[in-house]
C-alpha cells in the first residue's frame, strides 16, 4: 500500500504583475493557490496586494514540475537552512489567510508592527496624507496629531491605512 502525497504550501516569486495570470494558470492547472488580491480601478478589476508573490499547495515533486514544464512562471523561495523549497506550515498559511479575509480596513499587510509612539502617515481613506504619533487611550490605539506642540486631536485609523514614516522604534503593539 502507498502512503498519499504530502501537499504543502510552497511560496515563490513570480515578475511584477504577473500575479493573476500566474492565478488563472494555477486555477487552469487545478492546483490549489493563495494570491491575495483587492478590488482595483481601471481595466482589470483587481490587484495583487504582494507584488511577486504566489502561494500555491501540491507535493514538493509538483511545485518542481509546474515551474520546470513552464506552466507557471515562478521562482521558488529557498530555505536558506535546508537549500530546499520553503514551506510555508498549514497553520501559518491558514492564520495569513483568515487575516487578510478580514478585508483591508480591518486587517492587512504590514511590513513590521507598528509601536507606540511611531510616527505613521495615513496612506488610505479620509484621512490620507495626515501624520501624527500612534498613542494608547484607554486601551485603544489612536494616531495623535499635534498642532504646535500644545493642541492634540485622536482619531482611530485602520492599521492597514499607516504607514510609518521613519525607522524609529518603541514598545510593540
Amino acid at each position: 500500500m502507498s502512503a498519499l502525497p504530502s501537499y504543502s504550501w510552497y511560496a515563490a516569486r513570480t515578475r511584477y504583475g504577473q500575479e493573476l495570470m500566474v492565478r488563472d494558470r494555477l486555477v487552469r492547472a487545478g492546483v490549489e493557490h493563495f494570491i491575495p488580491t483587492v478590488p482595483a480601478d481601471g481595466p482589470r478589476n483587481e490587484r495583487a496586494v504582494v507584488n511577486n508573490l504566489v502561494f500555491l499547495r501540491t507535493t514538493k515533486q509538483g511545485a518542481l514540475d509546474l515551474a520546470n514544464t513552464g506552466v507557471i512562471p515562478v521562482k521558488y523561495i529557498v530555505d536558506c537552512a535546508t537549500r530546499t523549497l520553503l514551506v510555508v506550515p498549514d497553520k501559518q498559511m491558514e492564520d495569513f489567510r483568515r487575516v487578510l479575509d478580514l478585508g483591508l480596513e480591518e486587517g492587512g499587510l504590514m511590513d513590521r508592527p507598528i509601536s507606540l509612539g511611531d510616527r505613521v502617515k495615513v496612506v488610505k481613506g479620509p484621512l490620507k496624507g495626515v501624520e501624527g504619533h500612534v498613542v494608547e487611550f484607554k486601551g485603544k490605539y489612536y494616531v495623535v496629531v499635534s498642532l504646535l506642540d500644545s493642541l492634540f486631536a485622536r482619531t482611530q485609523v485602520p492599521r492597514s491605512w499607516l504607514a510609518l514614516c521613519h525607522s524609529e522604534r518603541r514598545e510593540g503593539i
